[in-house]
């Protein structure tokens, strides 16, 4: 299994960690951000294929910002591939 460790840029959040194991997320756990929300997000992809998490978080805004968590997990997830 490997450890994705981030640092999200222009968001809430402070870090994101994803475990992925042959091209599935095992686990995802996000500091800060909206709670409730990262902890909704990080149980539905858990078992999802990553290019398949990617297709789906890449490019959300949050408000009016350029990015947002979802966004910034879609960036962490490109890293393993």
């Amino acid at each position: 299994m490997k450890t994705i460790h981030y640092t999200p840029v222009g968001t809430c959040s402070r870090a994101i960690e994803v475990d992925v194991e042959d091209g599935v997320v095992k686990g995802l756990r996000v500091v800060g951000g909206c709670n409730g929300n990262l902890k909704g997000i990080s149980a539905l992809v858990v078992g999802m294929k990553v290019e398949d998490v990617i297709a789906r978080l890449d490019g959300i805004k949050c408000g009016f910002k350029q990015t947002s968590c979802p966004d910034q997990i879609a960036q962490a997830l490109k890293q393993s591939l």
